[in-house]
């Protein structure tokens, strides 16, 4: 397909989704609830923790209801259909799933990947948004400090990273076994949890993330983003990366 025809196409449908919201639609404004309702299985989609409005204006109320309730709840529905016939794989805690994507079925591996990753990525960054920005402090603050040279270096990388991934994907802050903070970014739904490591944070530089507000100016989405961040709810991760107990 022609790229300018199907972003076109993108920025028409975002559009016509913006313009029927305030009237609402069908099961679009039900939220979370109807959503797991439409979700047999062992994966739910986990509610917003806090209003859509909470990120304005940085992240518009319209954005943060698509992404969460169509979106990500499309990932949770698709993974259960996946998993549908493969009850030992249903089983697993999501972290575990995806450390085993390599070696689940071939016949679903690929909608293991995508969606299993578009399900952790998303129930990942929905936690540590809701926030008022400004910068970490206490051991988190000394982590970023210590592997990254200081905050701004850190935000520097961080948005690089986010603007030079082409196409959709993430930018992600890990955690490995020794404590050490890294960066890396990742096509599409993928995540560092498919290769045993731990994740920190990240941001969703798929154009869902941003289009309605933003448009294609993904540099200045990346940027604002960080207006948002609850750096409380990051260290709280960090806290439980340390101890061993972080998950997804």
């Amino acid at each position: 397909m022609n790229p300018a025809l199907g972003r076109r196409g993108f920025a028409l449908g975002a559009a016509a989704l913006a313009a029927a919201l305030p009237m609402g639609i069908p099961g679009l404004r039900s939220g979370a609830a109807r959503a797991q309702a439409l979700s047999p299985g062992p994966y739910t989609l986990p509610p917003l923790p806090y209003a859509f409005t909470a990120n304005e204006s940085h992240i518009d109320a319209q954005t943060m209801e698509l992404h969460h309730d169509k979106h990500h709840a499309a990932y949770v529905n698709n993974l259960n259909a996946a998993l549908k016939d493969h009850g030992q794989l249903a089983a697993l805690p999501l972290q575990q799933l995806l450390a085993r994507i390599d070696s689940a079925p071939e016949s679903i591996r690929t909608a293991l990947r995508n969606n299993g990753g578009g399900h952790a990525n998303h129930s990942m960054f929905w936690e540590i948004m809701g926030g008022k920005g400004g910068a970490p402090s206490g051991e988190l603050g000394a982590a970023i400090e210590r592997d990254f040279g200081g905050f701004d270096k850190f935000k520097s990388e961080f948005n690089r990273r986010g603007g030079a991934r082409f196409g959709s994907g993430w930018v992600f802050v890990t955690v490995a076994r020794d404590g050490k903070l890294g960066l890396t970014d990742m096509p599409n739904q993928d995540s560092p949890l498919m290769s045993g490591q731990m994740v920190l944070m990240g941001n969703d530089v798929w154009e869902h993330a941003y289009y309605l507000k933003y448009q294609n100016r993904r540099p200045e989405y990346l940027q604002a983003w960080w207006n948002v961040v609850d750096w409380d709810k990051v260290a709280q991760r960090h806290a439980a990366a340390k101890s061993g107990s972080l998950t997804i």
